[in-house]
């Protein structure tokens, strides 16, 4: 199953942009930490995930403040062209 769960903070928002079929999309920069155990051993986990969010979710998203921070869930894909995992948000709450 390709799902992910992500507590991050809203880094950067580019322009909300529409897609060939009309549909608002949002692409974003989430940056997250937290101190996770790692064979017995505590660790910072960061993170900064590009992400995009499609549909009523993207203006949603696109008036929240940068800094804010939520929970992400949604699913990992490789664009067509790209080499990079981007993060496809479909649902997000308040902590």
């Amino acid at each position: 199953m390709n799902q992910l769960c992500l507590t991050a903070s809203i880094a950067e928002t580019k322009p909300l942009r529409w897609t060939p079929a009309g549909l608002p999309a949002l692409e974003l920069l989430l940056e997250h930490e937290s101190q996770v155990l790692e064979a017995g051993t505590n660790r910072v986990a960061k993170a900064v995930v590009k992400t995009v969010a499609i549909g009523t979710l993207a203006e949603t998203l696109a008036l929240q403040p940068l800094g804010s921070e939520w929970q992400f869930t949604g699913f990992l894909t490789t664009p067509r062209n790209g080499k990079q995992l981007i993060f496809h948000i479909q649902a997000f709450q308040t902590l």
